[in-house]
């Protein structure tokens, strides 16, 4: 088989795992409808190339409006991506990040790593489930039992969250092995991941249109209309979500 068929078969065994995972998607749902509908905030979370799935939601076409990304420079990749992998296993890093980012008993985190062993992800959740938000972790549950935890808790994401969903990744994310070369390719994390994400944001709507709540969405703004949709939600929300 070409390698491109056996990535395409891999995503497709593991979308599948994914999606069987019904009752863990549901209450994720349930929690970000019960956040919007009680105007609590939905904040995201990621180091290195999980900060990609905190922003897959955010200022989306289809998503809703009450979206705060906890994003640093820093720990992205595109200013020191070596830098950026010191810094997410930084005990205290983290604490100087949140001066910014306030949670209260409304709001719902959704943190989001592969390994699930770093300090960043590790001091964001306890953080926000110390202010009694509740968490909601995406992780590789095989990858996160098989290594140690770089936090002094000796925690791991899945042990702090209240809810995790496994991207039934493998160990090192990368899933295809080729002939003649010593490394796996094909990481499959943020796909896996950004799907889940997509599904369960869009299950939370459905139950808040059940209820008889009309969330507040973003339009794209690459349609005629986009712009025009969303000015009101736009003028509502940038002075206090950063980075919108």
């Amino acid at each position: 088989m070409e390698s491109y068929l056996s990535f395409k078969k891999k995503i497709d065994e593991k979308l599948e795992k994914a999606f069987n995972q019904r009752n863990e998607i549901l209450q994720a749902a349930n929690w970000i409808a019960e956040t919007i509908q009680q105007n609590g905030w939905i904040f995201t979370f990621g180091t290195g190339h999980s900060h990609l799935l905190a922003e897959e939601i955010f200022y989306r076409a289809g998503g809703l409006a009450r979206i705060k990304p906890i994003l640093d420079p820093k720990l992205m990749l595109h200013i020191s991506a070596s830098q950026s992998s010191i810094l997410e296993r930084q005990e205290g890093y983290i604490h100087k990040l949140l001066e910014n980012f306030k949670f209260i008993s409304l709001d719902t985190l959704i943190v989001f790593s592969n390994s699930g062993r770093n300090a960043a992800c590790i001091e964001m959740a306890l953080s926000a489930k110390n202010q009694g938000s509740k968490v909601i972790a995406i992780t590789n549950y095989a990858h996160s039992k098989s290594v140690d935890s770089r936090h002094t808790s000796g925690l791991k994401l899945f042990q702090i969250a209240d809810l995790f969903l496994d991207n039934f990744g493998e160990i090192g994310d990368a899933a295809i092995k080729l002939e003649g070369i010593e490394h796996t390719t094909g990481a499959t994390s943020t796909i896996i991941s950004a799907a889940l994400l997509q599904a369960i944001v869009t299950q939370s709507i459905e139950i808040l249109v059940k209820k008889g709540h009309m969330p507040e969405l973003f339009n794209s703004a690459n349609t005629d209309e986009g712009d025009k949709a969303n000015e009101q939600l736009l003028e509502k929300y940038k002075s206090k979500v950063l980075g919108l």
